[in-house]
């Protein structure tokens, strides 16, 4: 347990020195910039050198700080954001010798129920990290990400809803598994549906393709859970300084901007998890060697992954910011209504499936 806990921080922390590298890259190509150039080949290593940075200046406290809650809301932020990760299946389990290794941090039966309650804490970060630093604009901030949260939290908890009552269709009962809602996509759609076995064996089985209303409500959800454009409203530094952070320098800041890039990956990967099989996908056992073929599962799930994770680079270079009144109607009006029609809908469809017409 403790390996597997090594393991997923080691690979979150190398995947986010990716993550930032690449991102200043992805919209550096899109607003025609050349983006990272000077530190290592092709400006890979800029991230490192601005970790250096970070974590070697000093760090200024302001006078009037709440120190306990100061100090602790970096910490609060980096950990929800690692342990989300560590429910994510991210490759085929193998063994060796007589014992089953699992790619997974941790397989609780109840991981959906533990994401959503960790990505609820991760918010606790922000509010505290707005309040303590005794400041009109990290507090406003802080204001904003609680309303922010509350109003996304509901949709994405909807949709996710929808998948587990759908998952259950495909398999022994309900689950909130994440390896056994992996395991559930596996195959094609060929092989659930016999009458169109012919139009529908080269179609992965995947939850997107029934429940594609419900990945468009997360995937918007999580962009606003993880405080990215066009919903950065918390940090807004064109009317809030620099929002909940504003106070924080040297190595507290670090601690911010890698919670923010390990919580775009790991809900990422659960968006790839739920709803794009997880590492599921031809392994070609027949014509490759067996080290290959085992490692062509993590590689699946690193390009559904990346995948999303491009989606909000994608956003970023291209949507101006929401108004705070635009953030709230879309939570409000839009998502949290339409996430709750596709789960009547979603309902209605399955029990036909299930029991049949019950007039029948």
């Amino acid at each position: 347990m403790v390996g597997r806990a090594v393991l997923v921080l080691l690979l979150l922390i190398t995947l986010t020195i990716i993550n930032i590298w690449a991102e200043r890259k992805i919209i550096a190509d899109m607003q025609s910039r050349v983006g990272p150039s000077r530190a290592g080949p092709f400006g890979i290593l800029q991230t490192l050198a601005d970790a250096f940075k970070l974590f070697f200046k000093e760090s200024v406290t302001p006078r009037k700080v709440e120190y306990g809650m100061y100090a602790l809301a970096p910490f609060l932020a980096v950990i929800p954001a690692f342990l989300i990760f560590m429910m994510v299946p991210f490759g085929r389990p193998f063994s060796i010798g007589e014992h089953e290794v699992i790619l997974q941090g941790a397989d609780l039966n109840i991981g959906l129920l533990f994401i959503l309650a960790m990505s609820s804490m991760a918010v606790y970060a922000v509010v505290l990290a707005g309040w303590s630093s005794g400041s009109k604009y990290p507090l406003l901030g802080g204001v904003r990400a609680t309303a922010q949260a509350i109003s996304y939290e509901a949709a994405m908890g909807l949709a996710m809803v929808t998948v587990v009552m759908f998952s259950a269709t495909q398999g022994d009962g309900g689950t909130l598994s994440l390896a056994e809602i992996v395991d559930r996509q596996a195959g094609n759609w060929g092989e659930t549906i016999p009458a169109l076995q012919g139009v529908l064996q080269y179609v992965p089985r995947w939850n997107v393709f029934p429940q594609v209303v419900a990945f468009g409500i997360f995937f918007i959800a999580i962009v606003a859970e993880t405080n990215r454009a066009p919903f950065d409203l918390v940090e807004a530094e064109q009317e809030l300084v620099g929002g909940f952070h504003t106070e924080y320098s040297g190595a507290r800041f670090a601690m911010f901007f890698l919670a923010e890039y390990i919580n775009i990956f790991s809900m990422s990967a659960v968006a790839a998890t739920i709803f794009l099989g997880g590492w599921n996908g031809p392994t070609f056992d027949d014509a490759l060697p067996g080290f290959v073929s085992g490692l062509l599962p993590f590689v699946w799930f690193l390009l559904k992954t990346y995948a999303v994770v491009f989606m909000f680079f994608w956003l970023r270079s291209t949507l101006p910011r929401l108004r705070y009144d635009q953030l709230m109607t879309l939570g409000w009006k839009r998502l949290i209504p339409g996430a709750l029609g596709w789960l009547v809908i979603s309902t209605v469809v399955i029990s036909f499936r299930q029991f049949g017409a019950p007039w029948s």
